[in-house]
């Protein structure tokens, strides 16, 4: 029988199918964003603070930075095949096409940073949505037994300080990561009991929340005038989550439930849910370089430590009618990135911007599922800034273009499709 906390844990590894592969998200400011996030190198405005923290060091006075994007979640489309109902005669194969409901969703971001224009020294705080996800799959869609809907409402604070060593023109800086999460889960259970259908037992809905602590440097380099090189990195975080489960259990699921069990199931129950997940570490390398004074390009390379997502093991209270799972393999793949982005100061109020990068996924075919189906993807964007004496305001927009992913495992067999939209603006004020 399938577990249910698995999907859940499972959504807690999905931020949204519009950022880096796997569920690190790298859309954390505009100006960025608008470059395809090739931007370790410049981390020239606050939102330096998610990019590379050293950055401040080179930034004066105080600015804050408020922002949003708008993540348009993707119509995924699968045709294929999958099993509903897994039980003691099999189950049941079902040909599928499908798609899952889009949505549109605004996390925004923040930052503040100071320091003196005579001092070496700069501080800065940012508060971003690190691990957005919404999916939602129709309620009678094959794939009701994995999810009919995951959401997740995340929250990260990253306080971060930085120095300047004016001899070497370097800077180093360093912060601390807290992020805490909100999970919620729909979905049903079914079991193939023979003839021409699986049988519904249980609806369940799930609520539950985690939090964990990481830190993160990073280093910026200026060599020559026209030239940064710089290093960043962000530790892995484990996060501890705990949550509720309420089970509706059908008068087929109290009967078929209660004969396995030898025990009296009711017609609701609910339980205790747990779990610990190990976000990865990732490493940035990057090189911008002003071959003329108003143009600005970057190259970065980021990693991705995916391979600490080696499986799911997870505790369910005694009182679940569904019993507990085993430790589920997922066995994810260390992965990189490659982004490059351009800017051209036009004037001195307008800057144009555009970039690419090329995600890779982590998860190998035997671990994918509706839950996230991930694939290699193409991320190509534009954006734009305009100055003004006090004030920077920019804008972005971002399209990725998902390579169709060919799966073939114990969940389904099949090919998904899906593109996903991003626009993002942010306003930073100058002191």
């Amino acid at each position: 029988m399938k577990s249910i906390i698995t999907a859940v844990v499972l959504a807690l590894l999905v931020p949204s199918w519009a950022f880096s592969a796997g569920f690190h998200i790298r859309e954390q400011g505009t100006k960025a964003m608008g470059m395809a996030n090739a931007f370790v190198a410049q981390a020239d405005d606050p939102s330096a603070v998610f990019y590379n923290p050293a950055g401040i060091a080179f930034q004066s006075g105080t600015q804050v930075s408020l922002g949003v994007t708008v993540i348009n979640v993707p119509e995924t489309e699968f045709k294929g095949t999958t099993e509903l109902g897994e039980g003691p005669y099999g189950a049941e194969e079902l040909n599928v096409d499908t798609t899952a409901r889009d949505d549109i969703f605004f996390p925004p971001n923040f930052y503040a940073t100071y320091s003196k224009e005579d001092s070496p020294w700069a501080f800065g705080i940012g508060v971003g949505s690190l691990y957005p996800l919404a999916k939602r799959w129709d309620t009678t869609s094959p794939f009701r037994d994995e999810v009919k809907e995951i959401a997740i409402k995340p929250i990260n604070v990253n306080p971060t300080v930085a120095y300047r060593f004016d001899a070497l023109n370097l800077a180093v800086g360093a912060g601390i990561d807290y992020t805490y999460t909100e999970v919620w889960l729909e979905k049903d259970t079914y079991l193939y009991l023979g003839g021409d259908t699986a049988s519904h037992l249980a609806s369940t809905e799930i609520e539950g929340d985690g939090d964990g602590w990481g830190y993160n440097f990073g280093l910026l380099w200026k060599p020559v005038e026209s030239v940064s090189v710089a290093v960043a990195y962000r530790s892995e975080v484990e996060l501890d989550i705990e949550g509720d489960a309420d089970f509706y259990v059908t008068p087929t699921g109290q009967a078929v439930i209660g004969s396995l069990t030898g025990k009296a199931v009711p017609g609701t129950a609910s339980a205790d849910a747990s779990t610990e997940i190990t976000l990865p570490d990732t490493w940035s390398f990057a090189v911008a370089w002003k071959p003329v004074e108003r143009l600005t390009v970057e190259f970065d390379v980021d990693r991705f430590g995916w391979s600490s997502y080696d499986e799911l093991d997870i505790d369910l209270g005694s009182t679940s009618p569904l019993g507990d799972s085993p430790a589920a393999p997922k066995d994810w793949n260390d992965v990189w990135a490659y982004r490059f982005g351009v800017q051209y100061a036009v004037t001195d109020q307008l800057d144009l911007r555009a970039g690419y990068a090329r995600d890779n996924t982590p998860a190998p075919n035997a671990t994918v599922g509706p839950e996230l189906p991930d694939a290699d993807r193409d991320n190509y964007t534009v954006g734009f800034g305009y100055h003004t004496e006090r004030a920077v305001f920019d804008v972005a927009y971002m399209w990725v273009d998902f390579d169709d992913r060919d799966v073939d495992n114990d969940i389904q067999s099949g090919t998904y499709k899906s593109e996903a939209h991003l626009f993002a603006a942010n306003l930073t004020y100058f002191f």
